[in-house]
């Protein structure tokens, strides 16, 4: 089994920063697919970043491209979500999530495995 982790989260104002991170354990992850997702009040969880861990293929949603940066510390079996000029509409509650097959166009349903997540504030 594979147990997930998140840390990382706060209240942040407009055009901050944060720093998520998801402990990994349970087996080996060298051929996992990692990714983060989101849920804010009353929608959907959905994509926002994913990585081959070895961290040779990453994939963005557009509303999150050029401002996060998804990567992976294989040392400390963690991954992480950096966040950068952060905007209200980030406010949700973040997800690390683990598959054993990579998804050019990643969807909850591919992903078994789950942390409890974290949540993310921004103020405006």
């Amino acid at each position: 089994q594979v147990q997930l982790a998140e840390s990382g989260g706060g209240l942040v104002q407009a055009g901050g920063s944060l720093r998520l991170t998801c402990a990994a354990s349970g087996r080996t992850f060298r051929n996992y697919f990692m990714a983060w997702f989101r849920a804010a009040p009353g929608k959907e969880r959905e994509f926002v970043a994913a990585i081959v861990w070895s961290g040779a293929h990453t994939i963005y949603a557009d509303s999150v491209r050029g401002r996060f940066t998804i990567s992976t510390d294989n040392a400390k079996n963690t991954v992480y979500l950096q966040m950068s000029s952060l905007k209200p509409e980030d406010t949700a509650i973040y997800y690390c999530a683990a598959s054993d097959t990579f998804h050019y166009y990643p969807t909850p349903s591919n992903f078994a495995s789950w942390g409890q997540g974290t949540q993310v504030t921004v103020s405006s």
